[in-house]
């Protein structure tokens, strides 16, 4: 592994007993800051303060970081034009933000016999505002309803700032993430995108 000081000098390449003994020495951990370069990169230094900078510097970046939403509009099969265009406002404006809208198709009783009416009306929306949008999925009937899921192109997405991935890891660390939940009707709830935190060291200076 690439073993660099405290200090930031470059100690050079060296095998991990040596390097965990040098830290060791000095009272201080091997913290690994680069797992896929090659050779490796570990940095001496204290782990606790190495850790506080880390979510610090996440903190800071979460305040910039812009979640993605699902919205989801609805329409029933046999929506007036006026009903329409302002359903349909409401999307352009919900993509040009950077959010994802799901546009539903709701049938009732009898209507679910003529599924082809919610996919005009889907095919249509899609055909309106392909400057703004990529289709995800083709119009599909689950149930009593029929969904499109519609994506900002990535001109229009809004810029988000996200964290650098950190390499720097105890052996063996794990990470997690978590999904981005659909919402109903107009509202929505915001969920963040995790973060790994994978920032563990090699060993602690005795």
């Amino acid at each position: 592994m690439r073993v660099i000081d405290e200090t930031g000098a470059q100690l050079g390449i060296m095998a991990p007993q040596d390097a965990i003994r040098i830290a060791r020495s000095k009272g201080l951990d091997l913290v690994e800051v680069s797992a896929t370069a090659v050779p490796p990169v570990c940095r001496i230094t204290d782990y606790g303060r190495y850790q506080y900078n880390e979510q610090k510097r996440a903190r800071q970046a979460r305040k910039h970081q812009k979640t993605i939403e699902v919205k989801e509009i609805k329409f029933r099969p046999k929506v007036d034009e006026h009903d329409y265009d302002f359903k349909k406002k409401h999307i352009e404006r919900f993509l040009t933000e950077g959010d994802k809208v799901k546009a539903t198709v709701f049938f009732r009783g009898r209507e679910i016999a003529h599924p082809e009416i919610g996919r005009r009306i889907l095919e249509r929306l899609i055909q309106e505002i392909t400057e703004l949008a990529i289709a995800e999925n083709v119009p599909r009937l689950e149930g009593n309803t029929m969904h499109v899921i519609l994506g900002p192109k990535p001109q229009q997405a809004q810029q988000r700032r996200e964290r650098p991935a950190t390499a720097a890891a105890r052996v063996g660390g794990t990470a997690a993430a978590a999904s981005v939940p659909d919402v109903n009707d107009m509202a929505s709830d915001r969920a963040p995108e995790s973060e790994p935190d994978d920032t563990q060291p090699v060993t602690s200076g005795e």
